[in-house]
């Protein structure tokens, strides 16, 4: 998908080739993956599909467009596979390849400025997807090109082509996946057109010259786009940034990467352009058949212990319309032991709840059970287990009296390192609810903490106050601490004053606000939590939920999300400050394919200070411990571990 212009490149049909019907079925989803200029000059092609493609017959060229036959390891790369090919005529340092269907069309094309394909140049953050960058080795032909990749993905590699029209405006949509604004003035785009020249986005209309993180900038292409043809996209140094190749059509309304800003191409039901992609539509035309690619649930497994009860889960619901697939890996790997969670307030060994990571030390999941407990978790062997050095079997926790069990749902590291319990009833009381939030310094010696503070909000809930425990088990079930540095560099407006939020009108309430997340029914509670135990009420946020269970602020994606269980499908609403100043939703992803629809209470994702190859981890909790039920590998497990993108 690489090209070695300086700048965007877009890819058109030549007036001389073929019907698409001549190129084989899937054509599209084949993508050049690795190339290297060094020794053999090879070439590494991924199939992004779900079926095999054949490449009998196809050709390749360098940067003269005369074009060769090649001898590739195989004649037909398999769906999720990989096929190897030296150039029959050397690659130079810098130089650009172009793949060719038998009948002439062009497939990919990637170029590269000197020495950027040594040892290797390769898609990195995901095969056949992700961004090109400079490998780190040139060891992976013929596979997965993740050990060869750099530990950080360059800032303008997170620019990708996020959606493209063949519609007579032939609008191209790029967006911006990392952390800092990217320059992209001076970048160009050429089509599939081997004539053509490359066009920079900057003389494009409308004319761009830079994209915000986690922003989009939209242009329209001056050399048209054809109903099959291709986008290529290089920086200004002639280093290709992105592609995509779409078949016949499959660009009406639009063809869009799914997830957003990650994910394959498909055909969209509407186009969504400058904004978050819909991902509703067919995966039939665009590159990429992601449909059927589920990845796999990796780990588990092992004999329940005595005493430990799984428990199937229970309130169902539908995803909400307009929700996207993961944007982060497909597979998914359990990462506790069978029974981790055991305890004696609580022997069945569920309710594993909220999660945190610590941001001071990303290598420490916090989580936190009802009836009462607190965990320190660490990686070992693969795996989160109690950090033994602060407690092998996790902490209890008390109401500021002493005494309670507090039915701890959420919580939070806050600014000051200390953690936010949110709980929603005493289980010695269990009818009756005590919205609270109690602050535990984790340096606190010995086997049970009681808090430094504790805030109670019960009387703003009088809904829960039925004498049913059930009613009474649907209060603060998730709390998400978000720095005012977020809140005022976003404008967001206080709902108190009318006006821009300033933090030193509130003197005593530390760094930042406290979201609590209601399960009665999905709205966010905003808090500033004082020193002198009393507290600030900022007012309610609508999620657009039908329920929160956990909710944390992402500084990586710069979001506040909310995470509702199998209650609304599995999904993570991600949240932002909009222009008038209000915390509203701005995409929804659900979980990945492989994990199941389980009471999945707790989310929590790493910081972007952990990030490997242009991803970093994402962990959940099952509070049932149900997994895919009995029999299954996943049953008796908490915990579960992905990727989402960096």
């Amino acid at each position: 998908m690489s090209l070695t212009l300086s700048g965007l490149l877009v890819t058109g049909l030549l007036a001389a080739q073929p019907a698409a019907a001549a190129d084989p079925v899937g054509y599209q989803n084949v993508r050049i993956n690795e190339v290297t200029s060094s020794n053999n000059d090879t070439v590494e092609l991924y199939n992004s599909g779900s079926t095999a493609v054949s490449i009998s017959g196809w050709k390749m060229s360098d940067d003269s467009f005369s074009q060769q036959s090649f001898s590739p390891s195989s004649s037909s790369v398999p769906a999720g596979g990989f096929v190897t090919f030296n150039s029959p005529k050397g690659l130079g340092d810098a130089d650009k390849l172009v793949i060719y269907t038998s009948g002439g069309t062009v497939v990919d094309r990637v170029e590269w400025a000197t020495d950027k394909a040594k040892p290797a140049m390769a898609r990195c953050g995901g095969d056949g997807t992700g961004a090109w960058v400079t490998a780190a080795s040139a060891a992976t032909f013929g596979a997965a090109n993740a050990s060869g990749c750099p530990s950080s993905i360059p800032a303008a590699s997170r620019v990708r082509i996020n959606e493209v029209t063949s519609d007579g405006s032939d609008t191209v949509e790029l967006y911006n996946g990392g952390t800092s604004a990217v320059s992209v003035g001076s970048w160009k785009y050429v089509d599939a057109d081997t004539s053509h020249s490359a066009v920079t986005v900057s003389s494009s209309s409308p004319s761009a010259s830079s994209i915000p993180a986690g922003g989009y900038v939209t242009f329209n292409s001056t050399i048209g786009l054809g109903d099959n043809d291709s986008v290529f996209l290089v920086d200004s140094s002639g280093n290709t940034i992105d592609s995509v190749t779409w078949t016949t059509g499959a660009a009406k309304p639009s063809d869009e990467r799914c997830a957003n800003g990650t994910g394959w191409f498909q055909t969209a039901t509407t186009a969504t352009l400058g904004s978050a992609n819909s991902c509703s539509g067919s995966t039939g035309g665009g590159t990429g058949g992601g449909g059927s690619q589920t990845g796999q649930l990796l780990g588990g497994g092992g004999s329940l212990t005595s005493g430990c009860a799984p428990e199937a889960p229970s309130g169902t619901g539908s995803t909400p319309t307009g929700t996207t697939a993961w944007p982060g890996g497909l597979d998914v790997t359990i990462v506790d032991n069978v029974c981790a969670f055991t305890t004696s307030t609580g022997p069945e060994g569920r309710d594993v709840s909220g999660l945190a990571f610590d941001s001071a030390n990303p290598s420490v999941l916090w989580a936190v059970k009802n009836k009462n407990w607190l965990y320190k978790l660490v990686k070992s062997n693969g795996k989160w287990i109690p950090d033994t050095t602060w407690s092998a079997t996790g902490k209890q926790i008390r109401f500021a009296s002493g005494s309670g069990e507090p039915d701890s749902e959420g919580l939070t590291v806050g600014g000051n390192g200390h953690l936010y319990v949110t709980s929603e009833r005493d289980n010695t009381n269990n009818t009756v609810p005590k919205d609270t939030i109690l602050e535990f310094d984790p340096a606190a010696s010995g086997s049970t903490l009681t808090p430094v503070h504790q805030w109670d909000m019960t009387s703003q809930f009088p809904q829960l106050d039925t004498g049913d425990k059930d009613d009474a088990n649907l209060g603060f079930e998730g709390v998400g601490y978000v720095p005012d540095s977020w809140l005022t560099a976003n404008g967001w407006v206080d709902p108190l004053t009318g006006a821009a939020y300033n933090p030193a009108n509130y003197p005593l309430h530390g760094s930042g606000l406290f979201f609590a997340g209601l399960e009665w029914d999905g709205s966010l509670h905003v808090y500033g939590l004082n020193s002198d135990g009393t507290f600030t009420t900022f007012g309610t946020i609508a999620t657009g939920k039908a329920s929160v269970m956990d909710v944390t602020y992402d500084a990586g994606t710069q979001r506040l999300v909310a995470t509702c269980d199998n209650t609304c499908g599995e999904t993570h609403t991600f949240m932002k400050v909009n222009a008038s100043g209000a915390i509203v939703p701005d995409v929804t992803y659900t979980n990945p394919a492989v994990m199941p629809a389980d009471n999945l209470e707790g989310f929590a994702i790493a910081p972007a200070s952990t990030c490997v190859n242009g991803f970093r981890e994402a962990v959940w909790s099952d509070d049932g411990v149900y997994g895919f039920g009995s029999g299954t590998s996943s049953y008796g497990h908490a915990l579960y571990s992905g990727t989402f993108p960096c």
